[in-house]
């Protein structure tokens, strides 16, 4: 062969290999068209929107919630706006009519119990409203609910506090500390639990009271039950920052090593503080961090799908954990340095 046709076949083969590179750095462009226009659609759906939120207060869980849900919307272009209503239902009441009028795409709400904003839930939807409920659902079926199957938290915990406390392990006598008597997640949760404690005939609840969520009325409510059931063996409570109360009776009456406590948990900081202390007996925990996570995730699944508000009722369980030693720490959230 020549040298005029080793340079002729050289030639070929270096031009044949620029066409094949060029080809393959042409695919990957072409193939990327369709992912822009996801991309495109997907910031067209939310870029600009308003979601407009209603906790019941701004206390460690619902703060949670709020500051994971900003950092995704700001990220999205997504408004958020928030009314503390500091546990007085008149002005949630008004805040959710205020929300109705001012025409949000989307109301994000925590229900004081099930009828109060029931209403006016329904009423948003007809207005062209999505609808998102947390943790506590009223008596009306929204767009979507994230939180917890508060019933069946309620049996599981049941379901622990057996192990401990019943088939003769103990006294057999239980007391419940419930939240707001007609919030659901409260109501649905000692209905759970009841459930469970009718399977066992050792068990005996003496006492299933309300707190109105506040710790000082735990706290009384368990000192009472305490004088009346010295052999109390169990509490099961719906949450724990209202347990701290129930906690510090306990210890007041020198009762530490006799009752075990049992606490639905939102993952606050303090829950897991309190069992590592030992004043805890086990925590079955929903961490805020990833509810507000979810929030964020049916709100975007909303505006992105169109479908009209009201046609379809979605529901986010959370899926809850057993805290029973420092060793599972990892199911209570961490609040970031400089969260508000």
């Amino acid at each position: 062969m020549t040298k005029a046709v080793h340079r002729r076949a050289f030639a070929g083969i270096g031009l044949a290999a620029m066409v094949a590179t060029a080809a393959l750095v042409a695919v990957p462009s072409q193939a990327a068209g369709p992912r822009d226009q996801l991309r495109e659609k997907f910031d067209k759906s939310l870029k600009g929107k308003t979601v407009a939120w209603s906790p019941v207060w701004m206390g460690v869980l619902e703060s949670e919630w709020t500051r994971v849900m900003k950092d995704r919307f700001d990220d999205y272009g997504i408004k958020l706006v928030t009314r503390d209503a500091n546990m007085k239902s008149d002005i949630q009441l008004q805040t959710v009519s205020d929300y109705i009028n001012e025409k949000p795409d989307v109301i994000v709400v925590q229900n004081p119990n099930v009828t109060l904003l029931a209403k006016e839930l329904k009423r948003a939807m007809d207005a062209g409203i999505y609808v998102v409920q947390v943790n506590m659902a009223s008596n009306t079926l929204t767009d979507a609910y994230v939180g917890v199957d508060a019933k069946d938290l309620g049996t599981k915990i049941a379901r622990e506090v057996i192990n401990q406390c019943g088939g003769g392990k103990g006294s057999g006598e239980v007391a419940i500390l419930e939240g707001e008597a007609t919030a659901a997640y409260s109501l649905d949760m000692k209905n759970g639990a009841m459930e469970v404690f009718k399977t066992d005939p050792s068990i005996k609840v003496v006492s299933s009271q309300p707190t109105s969520w506040d710790a000082n009325k735990a706290g009384d409510i368990t000192t009472t039950v305490l004088q009346q059931h010295p052999k109390l063996c169990g509490i099961l409570s719906v949450w724990g920052p209202q347990t701290a109360g129930a906690a510090q009776a306990i210890k007041a009456a020198n009762m530490g090593d006799k009752v075990k406590v049992f606490v639905a948990s939102d993952g606050q900081p303090a829950d897991c503080d309190l069992l590592e202390q030992g004043a805890f007996s086990a925590n079955l925990s929903y961490r805020a961090d990833v509810q507000g996570q979810t929030i964020a995730d049916a709100v975007i699944a909303l505006l992105q799908a169109g479908d009209k508000p009201g046609s379809k009722n979605i529901a986010y369980y959370t899926t809850p954990a057993w805290v029973k030693s420092k060793d599972d720490r990892m199911y209570c959230f961490s609040i970031p340095k400089g969260a508000k």
